[in-house]
C-alpha cells in the first residue's frame, strides 16, 4: 500500500482529471456530425436574448397526485379517441336493423371498420385501457415491502383482477369489432 500522502495526492489528481474530462465531453456527447452542425450552426449568427423572467411568488408546484390525475385524464382522452371524435364527429351510438324481426336495435361497436368508431365505443375501450393501467399501478404498489401485508394482498388482488378484466374486455371488443379475428 502506498504512503498516505501519495495515495491522497493520486486520488485528488485522478478526480480532477475525471472532472475535466467530463466537463469537456458534456458539451458534445454525440459523435454524429449532424448533431454538431445543428448544435453549433444556429448560435454562430443568432444570440439568445437575455431575459429576466421570474415566476410569481404565489405560484406553487402542484401536488404529485394532481399531476398524476392530469396525466391519467390525458391518457384516457388520447386512448379513447377524443381527437378523432372532435374532428370526425361520429354518432354517439349506431343502430342496425335485426334481419329476423325487422326491429331497430342499438349498436355500440362499428363493425368491420378498424379506423372508425362510435363515441361510446371509444370511451368504453379507453376505460378498459385505463383500468388495465390502474391495475398495473396497483400491482406495483403490492410489491412494496414497507406496506402491511393485508394492504399488499388487497393491492395485489385488486390489481390482478383489474388487469384480467381489462384484457378480457379488450379482447372481447376486438372480437366484436372484427369478427373472425384472433380465433
Amino acid at each position: 500500500m502506498p504512503p498516505r500522502s501519495d495515495h491522497a495526492a493520486g486520488s485528488v489528481a485522478a478526480a480532477a482529471a475525471a472532472a475535466a474530462a467530463q466537463a469537456q465531453g458534456s458539451d458534445f456527447d454525440s459523435i454524429d456530425p449532424l448533431f454538431h452542425v445543428l448544435r453549433v450552426l444556429p448560435f454562430s449568427f443568432l444570440r439568445p436574448p437575455r431575459t429576466r423572467l421570474r415566476l410569481p411568488s404565489n405560484l406553487a408546484l402542484p401536488s404529485p397526485m394532481t399531476v398524476f390525475s392530469l396525466i391519467l385524464l390525458t391518457y384516457f382522452a388520447v386512448v379513447s379517441g377524443l381527437v378523432y371524435d372532435v374532428i370526425v364527429e361520429p354518432p354517439g351510438i349506431g343502430s342496425a336493423q335485426d334481419p329476423a324481426t325487422g326491429a331497430v336495435r342499438p349498436v355500440v361497436f362499428l363493425p368491420g371498420r378498424v379506423n372508425g368508431q362510435y363515441i361510446i365505443e371509444g370511451l368504453s375501450s379507453g376505460f378498459m385501457f385505463l383500468l388495465g393501467g390502474i391495475g398495473i399501478i396497483l400491482l406495483d404498489l403490492a410489491v412494496d415491502r414497507t406496506r402491511p401485508r393485508s394492504l399488499r394482498v388487497s393491492f395485489g388482488g385488486a390489481g390482478a383482477v383489474a388487469v384480467v378484466i381489462a384484457y378480457a374486455m379488450a379482447m372481447l371488443f376486438i372480437r366484436i369489432k372484427i369478427p373472425g379475428y384472433l380465433w
